[in-house]
């Protein structure tokens, strides 16, 4: 087994006595307080996590656009510069390789940023279609760490640190600096929040981190970020998404743009071979978790949970699950099985919580 890894802030995430967890192949804080109190911080004032683990990839040239318009389905040539587009990544069969962020930074200069188990798995495959497309691909993943700045407070926290900061638009890229050093803005996040995502080199990042600390952001672990970003209904890899589905079966058809003249899956993607369904499920009473089983009306097992906790925000079960089409119920009457118990669950249509990013 090959040792964790440690992002540069690491150090710091000790002293403030954050509990470490492995992660995706590193070391990384769970939480430091309690997941409530970090995930209300985000929902209601302002909170930063270290997402350093992420890989960042860039894309530079005259294809450079076309380059990345070709690798995801989501449309990039047409999305203007300084705009942040995500969008799965898949293979010629469908199924999804990664779910990940592209940034037109400037015209011929794009970055790519994916989740961190998967970065040299993305960077192979995407190495391997740069054929017939004049540009350069580099994996500057060990150049960079990454803040998450998120919550309503967010904006005018961050505004006192960089020396250059517009009232972005949501999902776009910005590059300015702290000081003398240069850093890549983005209004993006994984929580439903306003929020900046900040790469920069090492020191930057974590003499930033030492900053926000000292004006009193709420630091938060990797647990908060999952109950922010799951009553937001966001997907994470390797639960709503994984090697075996494809975007439909994810709830993300709005990514794929068929009209795109050639992206990788384009042919398969056309005829929409969706098995799945995502729904959202809420409990008033029991908390679902990864793979429970989900039943219909009859106690037959329809699909099972692919995500799920308790929202901070409700005091309620919530999850995402995956359930067959073939098998989805026309009365929507659920349940799911808890220790050998059903627990009625609610269909919704919506997020469970409404996020309060622009």
């Amino acid at each position: 087994m090959s040792e964790l890894l440690r992002t540069n802030l690491y150090d710091e995430h000790v002293k403030l006595g954050g509990k470490i967890v492995p992660f995706a192949g590193w070391e990384m804080p769970v939480q430091y307080t309690s997941v409530k109190d970090e995930a209300l911080a985000v929902r209601n004032s302002v909170g930063v996590f270290d997402v350093s683990h992420m890989g960042e990839f860039f894309i530079e040239g005259k294809d450079a656009e076309a380059f990345a318009d070709y690798l995801v389905t989501n449309d990039i040539l047409n999305a203007p510069t300084g705009k942040a587009v995500y969008s799965p990544l898949c293979r010629e069969n469908g199924t999804v390789v990664d779910d990940l962020i592209v940034y037109k930074i400037a015209p011929g200069r794009v970055m790519i940023c994916v989740n961190a188990s998967n970065i040299e798995k993305d960077f192979d495959w995407m190495k391997t279609k740069k054929t017939g497309f004049d540009c350069s691909f580099t994996n500057l993943s060990h150049v960079f760490s990454l803040l998450a700045l998120q919550g309503p407070k967010a904006l005018e926290t961050l505004k006192s640190f960089v020396n250059e900061l517009p009232d972005l638009e949501y999902y776009s890229v910005f590059e300015t600096s702290i000081g003398s050093h240069p850093v890549i803005l983005a209004r993006t996040g994984y929580t439903g929040e306003d929020g900046f995502e900040i790469f920069g080199h090492h020191q930057t990042i974590k003499d930033l981190w030492k900053n926000l600390m000292a004006v009193g952001v709420t630091p938060c672990g990797l647990a908060a970020r999952d109950v922010l970003r799951l009553e937001v209904c966001y997907p994470l890899y390797g639960h709503e998404l994984n090697d075996e589905v494809n975007p439909y079966d994810a709830g993300l058809a709005w990514t794929v743009k068929p009209l795109k003249t050639k992206f990788i899956g384009k042919d398969i993607l056309e005829s929409k071979p969706a098995k799945y369904k995502l729904v959202k499920l809420i409990l008033e009473k029991g908390i679902p978790r990864e793979g429970y089983a989900v039943l219909n009306a009859k106690n037959e097992v329809i699909g099972q949970v692919t995500s799920g906790t308790i929202s901070v925000v409700l005091n309620k079960g919530i999850c995402l699950a995956r359930i067959q089409i073939d098998k989805a119920p026309t009365d929507e009457v659920f349940s799911i099985d808890i220790r050998n118990k059903a627990y009625p669950a609610q269909l919704v249509k919506k997020p469970f919580v409404t996020g309060g990013h622009k």
